[in-house]
């Protein structure tokens, strides 16, 4: 009997992991997937969809695999002439991320307003909308020089290491900001409330959900 109990003490079951679909970025409808153990039972089941808004178009692309709790967010960032937008979905049982991440609901302006660039000038108005509750600046080097970008972002993408993960992966340094046009060209240290810590392992971009091993 004393054995036995001891050994009741002793013995620790093995711990459980999620089992997840998993698929990359693929255009609307092509997200079918595999099966995938999830690394550690921190993990989640997700879904993503990056819905961009380009002029007049549209385009949706989808990805699932296992993410942890903090990777599934909803947000969008938005440059005035083009706006991304984040929807997730998460679960916690065994393949239960079998339907994509919904469409993003219509966003209404907020009242919140930051600057953003028409051509080589930064001082435009731009109207934030949706969750965007923040202002963003992102330096993008193209063809040897760079380009700057402002406008409006959700703040749990600002403070999302994996959307640290992604602006590297395309050359590109972001900083966001609290407050009405806080990201004039000449404040730009003030109020950030983007990542401390940026990674050393680019991602392939806008891939949120975790494929590691």
């Amino acid at each position: 009997m004393h054995l036995l109990l001891i050994f009741g003490i002793f013995y620790v079951s093995p711990a459980y992991t999620l089992k997840c679909y998993e698929c990359v970025l693929g255009a609307s409808g092509s997200c079918t997937g595999k099966e995938k153990e999830c690394p550690s039972q921190d993990y989640q089941c997700g879904a993503l969809k990056v819905t961009s808004y380009t002029g007049g178009s549209k385009l949706s692309a989808d990805s699932k695999g296992c993410a942890l709790p903090n990777e599934c967010v909803e947000g969008s960032l938005n440059f005035g002439g083009a706006r991304t937008v984040f929807t997730s979905k998460c679960c916690s049982s065994d393949l239960c991320n079998t339907q994509p991440a919904p469409d993003p609901s219509k966003s209404s302006p907020n009242g919140k307003k930051c600057f953003t660039c028409d051509g080589q000038k930064c001082t435009a108005t731009l109207n934030c909308a949706g969750n965007e509750d923040g202002c963003i600046t992102a330096t993008v080097s193209v063809g040897g020089g760079k380009m700057t970008m402002k406008g409006c972002a959700s703040k749990m993408m600002c403070a999302n290491t994996q959307t640290a993960q992604m602006m590297e992966a395309i050359g590109a340094e972001m900083s966001c900001c609290q407050g009405d046009y806080c990201n004039s060209a000449n404040s730009t240290s003030a109020g950030f409330f983007s990542p401390s810590h940026w990674p050393h392992t680019p991602q392939t971009p806008f891939l949120i959900l975790s494929t590691s091993e």
